[in-house]
């Protein structure tokens, strides 16, 4: 993990006294697949850094392949619950009798890796807005209420009056009242809590939820080469493009049926256009222009995800790496439904 810590500083560059060391430490015979797995990845940032992409490439399949012998991904099982989810939300006719509660939360969303963290960051810069980072208290909530009735989630949900969703809307607005001492509105930003936008809509009517997207290659790929614990899907480019496909349907249903709540906030239209993306940010947000949002990264706050150096920085235009990996990537771009790199050269 300390050479994987090394390589997650986005401002290092390993040198190649760095490689050899970790390809030793990869033959050592009492190395864990912990550390196998940490020090393949970090292995794979030094050779991509130094221009040896196929090399990198290598070093990932192999980290993703000890990692997915550890623990499997069953993606039929996952997209299973996504439709199990949808359908149970197409039968709530739940109507909000409050439909301002939650007006004082901006939920962040998306898959890891679209910039979450940076889309936090700008209004978390605004005077009227307190950022508070990745919150389990949704998650929790919902956990409590499949707990009291016995019964998993899609299931109750169907069974949900009114006065049932405004109780757990309040019960997420008491656990988090303490993010709203010193300013009025506050940032929740849980990339998971995609798959709980029905809950979200349906508890908080009030809240505003901005799902963060990036170009689908360049997203998975930067799931697959960076060291996630826990996400599984990550592991091959057929579960990570099922698993995209999955976030694409939600977000794609939510946005159509509640656009005034529901924004899809494009990473790319952000690098051409800073300000443009920022103004049109903080609109949906329901927040007046600030200009401390324009420089954000200036802003000091706890920020504990693998971009906390990025969003100190000014944004950066050079991230993607689709092309200059080029047909290394067709595989993905393959699963992915996308053409391959030559059509694009």
């Amino acid at each position: 993990m300390a050479w994987w810590g090394l390589a997650n500083i986005k401002t290092l560059r390993l040198e190649p006294s760095d490689v050899e060391r970790m390809r030793r430490t990869l033959q050592d015979a009492n190395a864990s697949d912990d550390d196998r797995i940490a020090t393949g990845f970090a292995l794979a940032k030094a050779l991509e850094d130094d221009g040896r992409l196929a090399e990198a490439l290598r070093a990932l399949a192999q980290a993703n392949d000890i990692a997915r012998r550890r623990r499997g991904w069953n993606a039929a099982t996952f997209s299973a619950g996504i439709d199990t989810m949808m359908k149970a939300f197409a039968a709530s006719s739940t109507i909000a009798e409050t439909p301002e509660r939650g007006f004082d939360v901006v939920f962040i969303v998306g898959l890891p890796r679209p910039g979450t963290t940076l889309v936090e960051q700008i209004p978390a810069s605004h005077s009227k807005v307190e950022g508070a980072g990745e919150l389990f208290d949704l998650l929790l909530v919902l956990a409590e209420e499949s707990h009291r009735r016995s019964t998993p989630f899609t299931q109750w949900v169907p069974e949900m009056r009114s006065s049932d969703w405004r109780q757990l809307g309040e019960r997420y607005l008491g656990r988090t009242a303490r993010w709203r001492v010193r300013r009025p509105i506050f940032t929740d930003k849980l990339p998971s809590n995609w798959v709980n936008i029905g809950a979200i809509r349906t508890m908080l009517p009030g809240a505003c939820i901005v799902v963060c997207r990036r170009d689908p290659l360049e997203t998975c790929f930067s799931c697959y080469r960076q060291h996630m614990a826990g996400n599984e899907y990550t592991r091959t480019f057929e579960d990570l493009a099922r698993f995209w496909r999955d976030f694409d349907r939600i977000a794609n249903r939510w946005t159509a049926l509640h656009p005034s709540h529901v924004y899809q906030h494009e990473c790319e239209a952000l690098i051409a256009d800073p300000e443009r993306g920022i103004r049109k940010l903080l609109d949906f947000c329901r927040l007046p222009f600030d200009e401390s949002c324009l420089r954000f990264h200036e802003t000091n706050r706890d920020v504990r995800s693998p971009s906390a150096t990025q969003v100190r920085q000014p944004l950066r235009s050079d991230t993607a790496r689709g092309q200059r990996h080029g047909a290394l990537l067709d595989p993905l771009r393959v699963a992915l439904g996308l053409p391959l790199f030559e059509t694009y050269s």
